[in-house]
């Protein structure tokens, strides 16, 4: 458990703007009432409570602040339309801050951070919830971050995000956590911060020739869920960290190479995505008591960041949601077969490389339409990035010691974390939450089948 110490509302500085307004776009619309994003970032740090106090808080509170200067929004809310008339935004006002907890605990901070399984309840100890979403005229506004900050004595430090989806994705966010961490290992110097960090706010670079924004919005409406942030903690699962080495993909890439010549998007993210699937399928048909039948179908999903995608193409800061989805389907009889990575490795290139090349594609909502024929309880879905390196954020305590993905655990569906390794360039991280029998089977399977490349 952790106790807090201290719980506080951090604003942007003032002189920072007083009010700042960012309409929802169609991109941001598909994220109103999907759960909150939770992530863990873990540091090693021999610290005691009267310094932690004395001195690590304040520099916290006081980078936080600055960083809130370039990243106002983040200490607003989603502005959520009591009527038909309106429609969503992003609302920042003066006086709207983000809720920050500073806490402590006796909890055995290397069992945290370790690869092996733990009970995945332990976490949501780490990471806070956001405050109950307030009532205003016309609108109701849920908060969009919070941030909780634990002492481990004498061992370490985590801190905890929740932000809601529709504010931003994982280019935003971690934008944002790069900003603060250099604000603070600078002394809040801001000429520390490279102009590649600004965010760029412009949405009308958001473009809509098919009006997929206001047809999206109506989608919404219609299934009129609360914004509440809730928070269900499973009992009965375990979170397990696997690492795929740079030497295990090209493997694994000249395997899939060696049946298939003609394939041209054999990337690590492809190999790594497929492996874990086929891993994780078989890995369900050696627990499970219920044989699956063999024609049914997997679905395997990832997002893609899209502001590349666009002609002209939009800012890399662009700040909120540019992302498309990528659907891959197979019968389960295929995915657990011989050439079951091969497949996967196939329909998952496919998949992306006609997002990649048709801006059209984007543009008319064929991706959108996708996702109606997903079965989420024969799903498999991506959270995180090896593009967006939250290990290299960097407060002045040196590069984290463990990223956890806590927000694995929500939907019906299984989804896995992907970051760079913590250790070495070209590896790859990959978080599981899992039952304990499930997760063994998995362990088991995925370590046996890269001992065979």
């Amino acid at each position: 458990m952790a106790s807090v110490i201290e719980q506080c509302q951090v604003a942007p500085p003032p002189g920072c703007a007083a009010e700042m307004t960012l309409p929802l776009t169609y991109f941001d619309h598909i994220w109103l009432f999907f759960h909150r994003v939770r992530r863990i970032l873990f540091y090693k740090l021999s610290i005691s409570k009267s310094d932690f106090i004395q001195n690590i808080i304040p520099a916290l509170k006081d980078s936080l602040s600055l960083a809130l200067k370039h990243y106002t929004p983040l200490a607003g809310n989603v502005a959520c339309p009591l009527n038909s008339s309106g429609k969503p935004e992003l609302r920042y006002v003066k006086g709207d801050s983000v809720s920050v907890t500073f806490s402590e605990t006796d909890m055995d901070f290397n069992y945290l951070i370790g690869d092996h399984p733990r009970n995945t309840k332990d976490f949501y100890h780490f990471v806070p919830q956001l405050a109950e979403p307030k009532d205003a005229p016309g609108f109701q506004l849920a908060p969009v971050l919070a941030i909780q900050v634990t002492l481990f004595s004498n061992l370490g430090i985590s801190i905890g995000f929740t932000n809601h989806h529709a504010a931003g994705d994982g280019a935003t966010i971690v934008g944002f956590i790069w900003v603060w961490a250099l604000l603070h290992k600078f002394g809040g110097h801001e000429q520390f911060l490279p102009n590649e960090f600004i965010p760029f706010y412009d949405r009308s670079v958001i473009k809509d020739p098919y009006g997929l924004d206001m047809s999206l919005w109506d989608e919404m409406k219609k299934q009129n869920q609360e914004m509440r942030d809730i928070v269900t903690p499973p009992p009965d699962k375990v979170r397990c960290t696997f690492t795929i080495t740079r030497d295990e993909i090209g493997k694994l890439k000249n395997l899939i190479l060696s049946r298939r010549s003609g394939l041209t998007h054999v990337t690590s993210f492809t190999v790594t995505c497929a492996y874990i699937w086929t891993c994780l399928i078989k890995s369900e048909d050696a627990t499970d008591r219920e044989e699956t039948d063999d024609n049914v179908m997997e679905f395997f999903g990832c997002a893609g960041d899209c502001r590349a995608r666009f002609n002209p193409p939009l800012p890399p800061t662009y700040f909120g949601n540019c992302l498309v989805g990528y659907i891959a389907k197979i019968k389960h009889v295929d995915l657990i077969g011989k050439e079951g990575i091969t497949i996967a490795v196939e329909l998952l290139g496919e998949a992306i490389q006609k997002g990649t090349k048709d801006e059209e594609w984007i543009l008319n909502g064929s991706w959108l339409k996708e996702f109606s024929t997903v079965d989420e309880n024969r799903s498999l879905s991506v959270a995180g990035s090896p593009k967006f390196d939250l290990y290299a954020a960097d407060f002045g305590w040196g590069r984290p010691s463990k990223l956890e993905f806590v927000s694995l655990d929500n939907g019906n569906g299984i989804t896995m974390s992907l970051s760079k390794s913590k250790d070495f360039d070209g590896d790859l991280e990959i978080g599981l939450s899992l039952s304990k029998t499930r997760m063994n089977a998995f362990a088991a399977i995925f370590t046996h089948g890269l001992s065979f490349l």
